[in-house]
């Protein structure tokens, strides 16, 4: 796989609360990616929901647009050190598809297109604090910004909100994914500036 896109850099601007130590503002949107971007056809796209029994939930396209929808407004942090405000996207509030399954697991594990993958304490992706996003201020998300579907989950660094998501696996032990094993932080809350294990 790919090593990241080079970091991008931006003048820092001013925060006031709102940004976290160590990051600056940046208008722009940077697109930073492991690997090359997945472009996958909406026929041919579906999310599956993998309890830690091993049952399995999938929804294709069109399931995923008969699903309850909200327009989630958030600041976003990214690990190389930039921050955007406000933020507007629509989706899918992952407690939609968690409604009706035994939540079995303590952990998920989100998968990706491209054979990207991220972990976080299920509590961090239930109670309204996460998102399965399709739209991103207004249009259809864009692949190099993670489209079709990407997870929003903004009040961590923004590598926990994995684009080109395919499945959550819902896990009873903390799995690493993808950036972790390599030596990110195992949860990423950019409040507390955890980049890198240790921090």
């Amino acid at each position: 796989m790919a090593v990241i896109s080079r970091g991008f850099h931006g003048r820092r601007g001013p925060g006031g609360d709102r940004l976290p130590p160590g990051q600056y503002l940046t208008e722009d949107f940077p697109v930073l990616s492991a690997g090359p971007t997945p472009h996958v056809p909406l026929d041919r796209w579906s999310f599956t929901l993998t309890t830690a029994a091993g049952e399995k939930h999938t929804w294709d396209w069109d399931a995923l647009m008969s699903l309850p929808s909200e327009t989630p407004q958030a600041d976003i942090h990214c690990v190389t050190r930039w921050s955007k405000y406000g933020t507007r996207w629509r989706g899918v509030p992952v407690d939609a598809f968690l409604e009706g399954v035994d939540p079995d697991g303590t952990y998920v594990l989100v998968t990706s297109y491209g054979g990207y993958s991220t972990d976080m304490p299920l509590a961090d992706v239930t109670g309204g604090r996460a998102w399965i996003v399709h739209e991103y201020d207004g249009a259809p998300l864009p692949p190099e910004h993670g489209g079709p579907a990407r997870m929003l989950v903004p009040h961590l660094y923004f590598w926990k909100s994995a684009k080109w998501v395919n499945g959550m696996r819902l896990t009873r032990t903390d799995e690493p994914g993808f950036w972790e094993q390599l030596g990110y932080h195992a949860y990423g809350d950019p409040w507390r500036e955890q980049r890198v294990q240790g921090d």
